[in-house]
């Protein structure tokens, strides 16, 4: 979706919420809300409140499926399990990633803020494998990196031990067999 152009005279009104006093940005508060501010909202969040519902009022609120999708994140991240609300795994900084490309073994260090390949650090996967490749690639395409979909890990059925296996294993072909 195009980002809106943006309107003058609300960012301007926007910038001058800084110069009004408490007791005047709760009055703002309560004229926009239709409620006054929680008692515990102190100045910087009073401003960033009304600077985002001035926004709203003029440019339009997110969808109520974006909404709903941001709160399910969230609570993904709060549970621990954001990867399968996400979609893409979160890799730790420290995970090596191991690829072979062109009959070399390549290992990329996952860092706090991007990825370490050869003494070099990138921003993102996809910039790691463009330097690799000297081509645009989709970085988690490249190293195999596939969205974590736990809310289905076992619909294949559970993985068996070997023992299970042969178990159930068919029989060998052979004439010698009177199984």
């Amino acid at each position: 979706m195009p980002q809106q152009p943006k309107d003058p005279k609300v960012e301007a009104e926007i910038q001058r919420l800084p110069e009004f006093d408490i007791a005047e940005l709760r009055r703002r508060w309560k004229s926009l809300y239709g409620r006054p501010a929680p008692p515990s909202f102190r100045r910087n969040l009073l401003i960033s409140g009304l600077a985002y519902k001035i926004r709203i009022n003029a440019y339009g609120d997110l969808s109520p499926a974006m909404k709903r999708r941001l709160r399910d994140i969230a609570q993904a991240i709060r549970n621990g399990t954001a990867n399968a609300v996400i979609g893409t795994p979160i890799l730790k900084p420290g995970t090596q990633l191991i690829r072979r490309w062109k009959g070399e073994t390549l290992s990329v260090t996952v860092l706090e803020g991007g990825f370490a390949w050869e003494g070099r650090t990138y921003r993102s996967l996809s910039a790691t494998a463009k330097a690799i490749t000297g081509t645009s690639w989709n970085g988690h395409k490249f190293f195999g990196i596939r969205p974590a979909n736990q809310s289905n890990k076992h619909a294949a059925g559970p993985r068996r031990s070997n023992a299970a296996a042969a178990r159930h294993a068919k029989p060998p072909a052979s004439e010698d067999y009177h199984g």
